[in-house]
């Protein structure tokens, strides 16, 4: 199968390609699959991206900036399969697939963030080293700005991986690491009730300022763990939500991504601002 845009310079080959509605691409996008190509709905593959292998399915609600790759050595293998789960946003990464990558949900990928699954140079039969091993990340996962994860590490769930960051070993317990080798730093530690009501008074507060800077005045209720905004609310603590949209919203919406509360609607995340 082939799906080709002319105007855009996208061109997808694989066996089997699934494009599941309201997926945007951007320009200069070139796949070559031997097996199925996925991607699930609200997703947007960004510009400048190449991806070669057998396999390749990403979840709903991706986010790909720019720049990706995905390839490299041995993804004319059989098992060059790479799969991403939902509400990840992924940049100008380098994913090589010799073998297997799997990426869990709510996971982010930093700019410049390389996952390797291979390395050899000169002869086995001489003594040198020689590594071929898949890599597994789980939910919940932040790889810092150009880290490196290695073939045959497994990352476990809700870990945030420091900035240049080589993770060489597994991780096995949740918490924060850093460092090349990455070790370990600290654990996350869940807030009080308090903390928990203290912090999104300061969320609000600040909010308060960009939507002014925003030109915009939501009428904006908290009771926690609801925050009503207008007439649409959230839950801070499970991302529930209901209600009405708006502009905005919309705004408040895009503004609580940087404290890690992403709220995922059929509305693309937007910003009420121009410099004019």
């Amino acid at each position: 199968m082939k799906y080709v845009n002319i105007e855009k310079n996208i061109s997808i080959i694989a066996n089997e390609i699934e494009i599941s509605e309201n997926v945007s691409f951007g320009n200069n996008i070139n796949v070559k699959l031997k097996g199925k190509f996925s991607i699930g709905s609200y997703s947007h593959l960004g510009n400048n991206t190449e991806i070669f292998g057998n396999n390749v399915s990403f979840g709903e609600h991706l986010f790909n900036s720019s720049g990706l790759r995905i390839g490299g050595g041995g993804r004319q293998h059989p098992n060059a399969n790479f799969s991403i789960g939902d509400r990840c946003t992924i940049h100008n990464n380098f994913i090589n697939v010799c073998e297997p990558v799997i990426i869990g949900n709510d996971v982010g990928l930093s700019p410049e963030t390389s996952i390797l699954t291979h390395g050899y140079w000169q002869s086995i039969l001489e003594g040198y080293p020689a590594s071929f091993a898949g890599v597994k990340i789980g939910s919940g996962v932040i790889l810092g700005y150009r880290s490196l994860v290695m073939m045959g590490v497994e990352i476990v769930d809700n870990c945030v991986i420091g900035a240049q960051s080589c993770v060489s070993k597994s991780i096995h317990s949740k918490g924060v690491y850093a460092g090349s080798p990455a070790r370990f730093i600290k654990d996350i530690v869940t807030p009080s009730i308090e903390e928990k009501i203290s912090k999104t008074k300061a969320i609000i507060n600040e909010y308060r300022n960009i939507a002014e800077y925003h030109d915009l005045s939501p009428r904006i209720v908290i009771d926690y763990p609801w925050v009503i905004v207008n007439d649409f609310k959230v839950n801070f603590e499970t991302f529930e939500f209901d209600g009405t949209e708006s502009v905005e919203t919309d705004d408040f919406r895009d503004y609580i991504r940087k404290w890690g509360i992403r709220i995922y609607t059929k509305r693309p995340f937007l910003s009420h601002f121009s410099y004019d």
